[in-house]
């Protein structure tokens, strides 16, 4: 009974594809993602003209779970279909697996790329051009970390010499909701931007830069600065991020442009450095000036 109830849910699936208000113009044989391209001038998707050329070296397609091709179903397959229940307003998705073959190939041999998943719209044509259009927005969003910012030699420093500052960001996943869909992004640091608090900035620019040992402190670097007056500097590191998108564990989409977030400011105190000669002996009296118990003088 299990498997003729699925059967039937199936194949009504399959025998109502023409009905626009069910799937639109949604084919037995899958939906091709690839047919969708922005249209900056119209301001929305539109159908891609014969020939497109993506930078993507793939393209994709969905087809129902335990689908054969010419409307039949793989029986063995149907006793575990997936079950999509509980979609936006209540209603059920379908079950889809993901295929891909080379992008600009006609008529290419599709082969398995992910899934079965589940797929939640009235209208499964619509929804991924949906989602790709509110993606960029929700990726700058994402609680996404700029890096931690290094200074050497932190925390004060010296006016006129080369500070060394370095990022340590990293990559990063995130699980989402869009539209009720299971949305996964990864993000990818790639260019940096340096803001030393004294009115000069660097970048952006692909090094993030790195440590150096201590006896080489005071080396310029990529990404070194050296400051020319004393006082304390807030220092602002912007990383710019890439990333890409999947829809319930469909293939990995590129976000358009990039992400930029801010790493929490880093203070450095700016020194001068002074030479003085002193006739006191520390040892008889500690708190002799230039001795180590004295007390610090005025930078």
């Amino acid at each position: 009974m299990l498997v003729f109830v699925l059967i039937s849910m199936l194949a009504g699936a399959a025998v109502v594809h023409a009905d626009p208000d069910i799937f639109g113009d949604w084919e037995p044989d899958g939906a091709q993602l690839s047919a969708w391209a922005w249209d900056d001038s119209a301001g929305k998707f539109v159908r891609q003209e014969p020939g497109f050329i993506s930078s993507d070296p793939n393209q994709y397609k969905y087809e129902l779970q335990c689908h054969l091709g010419g409307g039949d179903f793989d029986a063995d397959c149907l006793a575990t279909v997936l079950e999509c229940k509980n979609g936006p307003d209540g209603k059920d998705g379908i079950p889809v697996t993901w295929l891909k073959a080379p992008a600009g190939v006609p008529n290419p041999v599709w082969s398995y790329h992910s899934g079965p998943t589940c797929l939640f719209d009235a209208r499964p044509e619509d929804l991924l051009p949906r989602i790709a259009a509110m993606i960029q927005s929700e990726f700058q969003k994402l609680p996404i970390s700029a890096g931690r910012v290094t200074a050497q030699p932190s925390p004060h420093t010296l006016r006129g010499a080369d500070t060394n500052f370095y990022a340590e960001a990293a990559e990063q996943q995130f699980d989402i909701k869009i539209l009720a869909q299971d949305v996964h992004v990864e993000a990818r640091p790639v260019q940096y931007t340096w803001n030393y608090g004294d009115g000069t900035t660097l970048g952006p620019q692909s090094s993030a830069g790195g440590p150096l040992p201590q006896d080489r402190w005071g080396e310029k670097t990529a990404t070194s600065h050296v400051y020319t007056r004393t006082g304390d500097f807030s220092v602002v590191l912007t990383t710019s991020f890439l990333g890409t998108y999947s829809v319930n564990g469909g293939p990995p989409l590129p976000i358009p442009g990039q992400g930029q977030f801010n790493a929490p400011p880093r203070t450095v105190s700016v020194w001068r450095s002074i030479t003085r000669n002193y006739a006191d002996d520390c040892l008889k009296n500690p708190q002799g000036a230039g001795c180590p118990g004295a007390p610090p003088t005025s930078r």
